[in-house]
């Protein structure tokens, strides 16, 4: 087993990339760029995606084929069990989607506070689980767009945008946790409320005008 220099993940002996954030191991790219007469021929595009991807690339890739078509990009309907059993914002965190990790954030507790009904967290899941496949494909094929270019972004090597923008972020899942108590707290506060336009109490009835006691 060896240890990744970026996530400190431990590895398969043979692994050419780590499967936790990606990363291409330095020993091996140093010695082969220490041999002058081996030619290191390009990393194809499965090897590129595998490498973002990270854990679970296999499968990933696998359900990515059915949105594929005769004439390009397409939609189709897939379930991600992950993203509706776990908090949805979690997962997009977990694989840095970060603008989608803050919808699924806000938006299930602004329709419970709306509608003071605990089924519309279910709604964002079923949401989540049926889309999350298809939007974290077009994530990696836009950003994989930008690596494949990395000329134009300042010159960063593509091992170390491969590493920036792919693979996951473990550590986030625990400032995901932080949100999620924050969220359980808000929810709980609302629910005390009562609803937006609710009262807490009933009024009390007037006297009917000629019945006072004297």
């Amino acid at each position: 087993m060896k240890s990744c220099t970026q996530c400190r993940q431990e590895n398969r002996d043979d692994a050419r990339f780590c499967h936790q954030c990606g990363g291409a191991f330095a020993l091996e790219a140093r010695a082969a760029a220490s041999e002058p007469d081996q030619v290191v021929a390009p990393q194809t595009d499965t090897e590129l995606w595998k490498a973002f991807i990270g854990p679970n690339a296999n499968r990933y890739l696998e359900t990515f084929k059915k949105f594929s078509g005769p004439g390009g990009p397409q939609f189709a309907l897939t379930w991600h069990w992950p993203a509706f059993v776990f908090e949805p914002f979690l997962w997009f965190l977990y694989r840095k989607m970060y603008v989608y990790a803050l919808i699924y954030a806000i938006g299930p507790a602004m329709a419970f506070y709306m509608t003071q009904d605990l089924s519309a967290d279910i709604v964002w899941r079923v949401i989540a689980g049926g889309s999350a496949n298809y939007i974290y494909f077009w994530h990696a094929k836009e950003q994989l767009a930008k690596i494949k270019s990395e000329r134009a972004t300042g010159g960063e090597s593509r091992q170390q945008l491969l590493g920036e923008l792919g693979g996951v972020q473990p550590y986030v899942v625990w400032v995901g946790v932080g949100l999620l108590v924050l969220k359980i707290g808000l929810v709980v506060a609302m629910f005390k409320e009562g609803p937006p336009d609710g009262s807490k109490g009933t009024p009390a009835k007037p006297h009917p005008a000629g019945l006072t006691r004297v």
